[in-house]
């Protein structure tokens, strides 16, 4: 009996009714799905791989770590030789195009194990498949960047390309811990490259255009993410969102160290010193800035539905990412991209 109550009230929370929350959350779905076919970009038409501006050569300076990147702001690697730098940038920004299409692939399985239980005329069914053609092309976008790089990285850790099978097939059973997952992974991403755009530095053509067009898609996707949680978090009973409040800063801070951290063979292909990466990963004032300043939208979402109580705000600084919430989505964070300039 409690088993069919549970199965009841997962289905009952898939759907979509007539409240005027309903509706407008319809609405907004159907907004995101209009915008996935009004504008959408194809990685073999909309980026000239084969252009001259495109080819990757030697000792190309624009291949130098940013400043807003934490590792490229860093004193060790400022002291290093132009070429070293350019190497160490070049196998830099191919790792994180690799995590990226790693975590990508997670992201569409999930989605369609998600899909593939939506009730007849959700518009959330059609929006799912929106976002994943999209992240189908942003995985192939990521890999040819890699391929043209031509450095052989590993992308996300290894522990994690062990689990990382099991993790789709949770959308479907538990999809609000699922959504919350995702924006461990979307979130310092999609911030770590605004800013990297914002900076106004001049970069090399590949990843200036990889970024430009993973930001303006992503934002629809992430944008989906809180709507979704947004609709569905307030309603659960206390006690789940109470396990759920501690539950969202500690996937922010794992997922977040498996995409922005370096894997261990970054550090032995170019002998590093232990102490930098310390330093850099996240004992300095900058990058633990750096850090809280990547979860403030996660923060703002938590604040709306509920689980900002006493006991997950000390999770939160426990992990090292509390702070603020946003004032509102994508709120630039002024003075850590100042100072980081």
């Amino acid at each position: 009996m409690a088993r069919t109550r549970i199965v009841r009230r997962w289905r009952r929370n898939m759907e979509i009714g007539d409240s005027p929350e309903d509706k407008a959350y319809a609405e907004l779905l159907n907004t995101l799905s209009e915008g996935s076919v009004r504008r959408n970009f194809n990685p073999y038409t909309d980026i000239d791989w084969d252009s001259p501006e495109f080819e990757v050569i030697d000792n190309d300076p624009r291949w130098i770590l940013p400043a807003t990147d934490p590792f490229g702001r860093h004193p060790w690697y400022r002291s290093q030789p132009i070429e070293r730098q350019i190497e160490i940038g070049m196998w830099r920004q191919a790792n994180v195009a690799k995590v990226g299409l790693h975590f990508e692939s997670i992201l569409i399985r999930g989605l369609m194990e998600y899909a593939f239980w939506t009730p007849n005329g959700s518009p959330e069914y059609r929006y799912c498949l929106h976002e994943a053609v999209e992240e189908c092309n942003h995985t192939m976008m990521f890999q040819e960047m890699v391929n043209r790089i031509g450095a052989d990285v590993p992308g996300m850790p290894r522990l994690l390309k062990w689990v990382q099978p099991v993790i789709p097939l949770v959308a479907g059973p538990l999809p609000i811990p699922f959504w919350f997952g995702i924006l461990a992974g979307e979130e310092p991403i999609d911030h770590t490259q605004k800013n990297v755009l914002r900076e106004g530095r001049k970069l090399h053509p590949i990843m200036e255009r990889v970024m430009a067009i993973h930001v303006a898609e992503e934002a629809r996707h992430i944008s989906f993410a809180h709507e979704y949680l947004r609709k569905r978090v307030p309603h659960l009973p206390r006690r789940k969102r109470f396990w759920l409040s501690l539950y969202v800063p500690l996937v922010m801070r794992i997922l977040c160290s498996a995409i922005i951290v370096p894997p261990r063979a970054f550090w032995k292909e170019f002998d590093i010193p232990r102490s930098v990466r310390k330093e850099v990963f996240f004992r300095s004032p900058e990058s633990r800035q750096m850090l809280r300043d990547m979860f403030g939208d996660v923060r703002m979402l938590c604040h709306d539905t509920g689980l900002m109580n006493p006991v997950a705000k000390l999770m939160w600084r426990i992990c090292k990412i509390d702070g603020p919430p946003s004032r509102y989505r994508s709120e630039p964070a002024r003075q850590h991209v100042v100072a980081a300039a």
